[in-house]
């Protein structure tokens, strides 16, 4: 064989010659007819790729591990996130506007410890048995909250009413085939109001859990990955859900997690094994939600004024740039 000719089979640069001639490089899955044997040739493709990143998994650890101090460092694997387009938008903490917009917002009285969180938790009309039973379990998860199940009330109509009983928050949880698929967040009494597109939903009997179920003490709140104008505005509007003061006590925590502009939510309980290791245990339910827009002031589908809306043609043209 040439200098060209490659690596030969059992000099450890691969596996063997006889797995390697399945499928040549010119090989599309695509290409074959029959389903059921497109299929058997696409899982035995998968399967020989597995072993091949597998073994040069291993050789390269060997190599890490016989150079011993000299190895060179590992490098950092190219992701979406940390390829992720620079926003002009990003927060910096020490930004003095920043600090005065926080000041000065419709979430300052909550930050400020000036109101205390009342939550009121409602459905689209004439909900059904899963929309009701998330609607239950979020209001166990969101302290001093209420479920009320509105039958042909119009929102227009709910929202002075929330406002004359000092509700702060109003949530409305939309379904669609008897699938939760929205949530509406408004801030009351001058907004602002968040439409969320709301996916994964799963309830606490859906989730593998073997433990009680959640205590009455105020969560703490984690919030992750909301970095920009937008997202910090989102973010407050979550925090200002929850009492501000949690009570460490219940080692509860309801966590927010930004990821491509995805906010996942996810509610544990930390269990101390010992003095050093620490478990968690996850509570339910959890969702996943996609922002789609910002409304300027209390719900109005007709003359509300929009900061910002999703237009998935003109927003969306780079898989690593995210908003939030």
């Amino acid at each position: 064989a040439g200098e060209g000719s490659g690596p030969m089979p059992g000099d450890g640069a691969g596996p063997p010659a006889a797995e390697r001639v399945l499928f040549p490089p010119t090989f599309s899955v695509s290409e074959i007819k029959n389903k059921q044997r497109r299929h058997f040739m696409f899982l035995r493709w998968k399967q020989q790729q597995r072993k091949e990143k597998l073994a040069l998994k291993k050789k390269r650890r060997k190599e890490r591990e016989a150079l011993g101090d000299k190895a060179p460092p590992k490098a950092v694997p190219k992701t979406i996130e940390n390829q992720r387009v620079y926003d002009e938008t990003t927060v910096d903490p020490n930004d003095e506007e920043v600090a005065f917009d926080e000041a000065t917002d419709e979430f300052a009285p909550y930050f400020n410890r000036q109101t205390v969180p009342k939550i009121l938790i409602t459905t689209s009309d004439r909900p059904r048995g899963r929309t009701v039973r998330f609607c239950e379990q979020l209001a166990t998860v969101i302290p001093n909250s209420h479920v009320f199940y509105r039958r042909g009330l119009a929102l227009k109509r709910i929202i002075p009413q929330c406002i004359a009983r000092d509700f702060t928050d109003l949530i409305v949880i939309n379904e669609d085939r008897k699938i939760p698929n929205g949530l509406v967040l408004s801030h009351l009494p001058d907004g602002p109001t968040a439409h969320f597109r709301m996916s994964s939903v799963r309830l606490r009997k859906e989730i593998k859990r073997k433990f009680l179920e959640p205590t009455e003490h105020v969560p703490e709140v984690i919030l992750n990955n909301f970095t920009t104008r937008l997202g910090h505005s989102i973010g407050r509007m979550f925090a200002a859900l929850f009492p501000h003061d949690p009570q460490f006590i219940g080692r509860q925590v309801a966590t927010f997690h930004n990821q491509r502009d995805y906010i996942f939510f996810r509610f544990h309980r930390y269990i101390f094994k010992s003095e050093k290791k620490v478990g968690i245990q996850e509570l339910g339910p959890r969702f996943t939600l996609k922002l789609r827009s910002l409304q300027k002031g209390t719900f109005d589908s007709k003359f509300g004024e929009y900061e910002w809306i999703h237009k998935r043609r003109e927003m969306d043209t780079s898989r690593r740039k995210f908003h939030l």
